[in-house]
């Protein structure tokens, strides 16, 4: 049996880039959980220098460090995937722009 997918886009503004999940962390949660950055690297269990780059944004969030987040948090890791989905999209979009309006979708 073949599954069909269907692809949903949504419209956003193309003007700003989605917020990295980084920058939520850094800005909301932490200061919110009463966390510092070493305080959570531990709680975390990976070292300050990957949660420095993923609070600035040079890091993505890989689904290993979305389940750390998620139990962390406590609202599991499908927050922090779809955040950098969004973001990476996005990013990638800005990229390749004109090259994407060379391809024609459908048959032929």
């Amino acid at each position: 049996m073949t599954e069909t997918m269907t692809e949903y886009t949504t419209r956003r503004p193309l003007k700003r880039a989605p917020t990295h999940p980084g920058a939520l962390l850094r800005d909301e949660v932490l200061p919110e959980m009463g966390l510092s950055v070493a305080g959570a690297a531990r709680r975390l269990r990976v070292s300050r220098q990957t949660l420095h780059r993923i609070l600035a944004g040079t890091s993505a969030v890989t689904p290993e460090m979305a389940l750390r987040l998620g139990r962390l948090v406590g609202n599991g890791p499908t927050l922090w995937l779809r955040m950098q989905e969004a973001h990476d999209l996005w990013h990638a979009e800005q990229k390749l722009g004109e090259e994407l309006e060379k391809i024609h979708a459908g048959a032929g």
